[in-house]
């Protein structure tokens, strides 16, 4: 229910508060390389020493499953299986851990809290508490981890008991973690891929308003004339209103429906798209909650934006069955001006429910506001050159062309507009996916270091050296580390900050262990943005340090700011000289602070080395010889962590790819309806062209290099206006860089443009076919 950590041996403060609380069960784990005497392997495995009833909830699942419970009793180990399958190695066999040798009594092939991922980097070995002394691994500089667990009692407000307990323990450099708190800071883990996800649900949201908003216009538009009709023989304006409102909503009805059987539908490949990441099964239930929406918002959403152009309706003159010229009035602009605003309210709630933030959702709804008007200006624009400039010399097949984008009842606007905000989200989702995935490209290069050499005592830095040059290997780095805590910041003692609820500092900062290191010179993945980096300490005063920019940002430190450290319990004090911008998501060794050399060397401090192993038999036979030699020291082979984490992106790749190209279709969907719908009004113009004698090939032209006008300008504009929101997206929201992908130019534009031409000169094909006379009477 709850756990106490501490990142070092508790103070007796901390041990204190645990010991007041009983704790049910407690661990100390830390990475290590373990070996079999059996064929003489290692491995880097995360040991686990364990006492007490663990887990509550649960259980260890083991092979043979009394070991689950047996191995305190026994003294023996439970590994991995999947570790003992790599090695050969069965239950009976024997591990050595540092300098204790252990029976493997059991086969652990799941332990509740531990996921795939983080098992496979460093795969789980679990020994009685007892042996932890003797393995000798705990050394100074030693990254461990102390828990103690508890199970509290139903009646207990973990809310209020986390918010009483945690500040003391905070002022023993402990933590405290309950359920709620961990689910908490889980989700804050994935906010990106969560805010991806509910940007997809926007943009498909927007993409079916379009969709609905485009058609109901246009096939309203065609329908005037009937509605004359309706009322030349006595319909009421509440009546032909009502007509079609009734028949968009049955059609919308029939959309949510149909939409939520495939909702359903796909919801069930969703365990097999997650199965490689949750340490559980999936079930998939059906909810009728989700379905009840579903629907309600496809015949909301019908309803809603069927309300402009159904407006037109209200105002049909009954003489536009007799003068054909006569024109419906818009009707009153006060309706249409609530219209428009109930519109903008429900963009603005479903995008607040979608993206939970106020002013998020205030700058996707303003964004799309900007980009219509934006692209209905464009398209005027357009217009009015065309009228103006127009080119009376070209060919009869290229004006007519050029004339219908500009003629009475065109449908330039509308199809611009349409064709325009479809690419604009289909693009801006493309961006948003490469943004995300921008940083799933690890560089695992044949120059770089592939293998780190942790926990190196100084009095072993020479001869591990030594060793790895003895195998024809290089030492690419041998870096010194040096741990230390804030003991001052900026005049302030850091336990008189932890009190302060006003303070600008971030807590994290008041208890963190920082290992630091010293040098003369930058490295690759850092960039000077203030002061100048010192590169060695002064003979007297403050050292110059270099910071971070991050953690400049946490500590509210500039330029001239002091901090004293207390390192290992001699105090120093020093000044901050240089802020660095670091690149954190290059796999190397990246520092907060860097001291200048000659201040220092004569700290306890231990050291990483790196060196670059070109074969995995290399790499066995270095590991084996470290471990053999040094059992404190940990190797990690870096080319395990490539294949592992190029393993998780890809999967994470793949399903970012899959929501991508499901909005991409919806979009795709809604442009082929929104050209498709301004069928009947171009089929009526090619029999007047074939009554006046154009034959089919001029027909063709006229259509296609009008769609092709119509595709080249609405898509066009819309890349570029994703360019900008996706620009947006990436400095607001995602906070990370953006770099542009070609794709949407490439692809995209002449990819929307043949589709848009594809469908209509669909739309006139049975024009070709038949005669004029039978046409005429067929649509009439």
């Amino acid at each position: 229910d709850y756990i106490i950590d501490v990142r070092e041996q508790p103070t007796a403060r901390a041990q204190a508060i645990i010991d007041s609380l009983q704790p049910d069960a407690l661990e100390v784990n830390f990475m290590s390389m373990i070996a079999f005497p059996k064929n003489e392997g290692t491995k880097l495995v995360q040991v686990r020493g364990m006492d007490g009833n663990f887990p509550f909830y649960g259980s260890m699942d083991t092979q043979p499953a009394s070991a689950a419970s047996s191995y305190q009793s026994l003294g023996g180990a439970l590994v991995d299986a999947t570790l003992l399958l790599q090695f050969n190695i069965q239950p009976g066999d024997s591990i050595k851990v540092g300098a204790v040798t252990l029976p493997i009594v059991g086969a652990l092939k799941s332990i509740p809290g531990s996921t795939a991922i983080s098992t496979t980097v460093a795969p789980p070995v679990v020994i009685p508490h007892r042996f932890i002394e003797a393995t000798e691994l705990l050394q100074f500089g030693s990254r461990r981890e102390y828990q103690f667990f508890y199970k509290a009692a139903d009646t207990l407000d973990l809310l209020r008991f986390e918010d009483r307990l945690d500040p003391m323990l905070d002022a023993e450099n402990a933590d405290l973690d309950t359920h709620t708190s961990t689910s908490r800071r889980l989700g804050r883990r994935y906010e990106n891929v969560s805010r991806f996800l509910n940007l997809v649900a926007f943009i498909a949201l927007l993409l079916g308003c379009i969709g609905v908003a485009s058609s109901v216009h246009i096939y309203i538009k065609e329908k005037l004339p009937s509605i004359a009709v309706l009322k030349c023989m006595g319909a009421s304006r509440k009546q032909s209103f009502l007509i079609f409102l009734i028949q968009i909503a049955g059609i919308g009805l029939m959309g949510g429906l149909l939409g939520a059987m495939i909702g359903v539908a796909l919801q069930a490949l969703f365990p097999y798209l997650l199965e490689a990441f949750l340490p559980f099964a999936v079930e998939v239930s059906i909810s009728a909650q989700p379905i009840v929406i579903g629907i309600f918002l496809g015949l909301f959403m019908s309803v809603l934006f069927a309300l402009l152009p159904l407006l037109n309706t209200w105002y049909v003159s009954p003489l536009q069955v007799l003068r054909v010229d006569e024109k419906a009035t818009e009707g009153p602009k006060e309706a249409r001006a609530i219209v428009f605003a109930i519109l903008l309210i429900f963009l603005f709630l479903c995008s607040y429910w979608l993206l939970a933030d106020v002013l998020y959702a205030l700058s996707f709804v303003a964004g799309t506001l900007i980009t219509f008007s934006i692209l209905a200006g464009i398209a005027l624009l357009s217009m009015k050159v065309l009228r103006r400039y127009f080119p009376k010399k070209w060919g009869f097949t290229s004006r007519q062309s050029l004339l219908n984008l500009f003629r009475p009842n065109n449908q330039t606007v509308v199809l611009v507009v349409a064709i325009g905000l479809g690419t604009f989200l289909i693009s801006t989702l493309y961006f948003t996916k490469d943004i995300l995935l921008a940083k799933t490209d690890v560089g695992n290069s044949s120059a770089n270091a592939n293998m780190i050499v942790l926990d190196v005592q100084r009095d072993q830095r020479d001869a591990v050296v030594q060793r790895i040059q003895s195998k024809d290997l290089p030492i690419v780095d041998n870096i010194p580390l040096v741990t230390m805590r804030m003991h001052r910041l900026k005049g302030r003692l850091v336990n008189e900050l932890r009190q302060d609820s006003t303070r600008q500092v971030r807590g994290w900062l008041l208890n963190h262990e920082f290992r630091t290191t010293y040098r003369d010179t930058l490295i690759a993945s850092e960039t000077l943005i203030a002061g100048s980096f010192a590169t060695q300490a002064p003979p007297n005063g403050p050292v110059p340090i270099s910071i971070s920019d991050n953690l400049a940002m946490d500590a509210d430190l500039a330029l001239g700011d002091t901090v004293v450290f207390d390192v290992q319990g001699v105090l120093m004090e020093t000044v901050v000289g240089s802020v660095r911008k670091v690149d954190w998501a290059q796999l190397q060794l990246n520092f907060s602070l860097v001291f200048p050399e000659g201040v220092l060397e004569q700290a306890p401090q231990f050291n990483v080395i790196t060196t670059a192993v070109p074969t995995e038999a290399a790499s066995a036979d270095l590991q084996r010889d470290l471990v053999a030699t040094f059992p404190n020291v940990t190797v990690l082979d870096l080319r395990q962590v490539y294949t592992l984490i190029e393993d998780i992106l890809s999967k994470v790749s793949w399903i970012i790819n899959f929501m991508a190209f499901f909005s991409i279709l919806t979009g795709i969907i809604v442009l082929i309806g929104s050209v498709r719908t301004s069928k009947y009004q171009r089929i009526k113009e090619s029999v007047l062209l074939r009554t006046l004698g154009a034959t089919n090939r001029q027909i063709l032209q006229i259509a296609a290099l009008e769609y092709v006008f119509l595709g080249l300008l609405g898509s066009l504009v819309g890349i570029v206006l994703a360019l900008v929101s996706s620009l947006c997206l990436a400095l607001f929201v995602f906070e990370v860089p953006f770099v542009p992908s070609a794709i949407p130019f490439l692809v995209f534009l002449p990819g929307i443009t043949f589709l848009v031409v594809a469908i209509g000169l669909s739309n006139i094909r049975s024009v070709l076919r038949s005669s004029p006379l039978e046409v005429l009477r067929r649509e009439g």
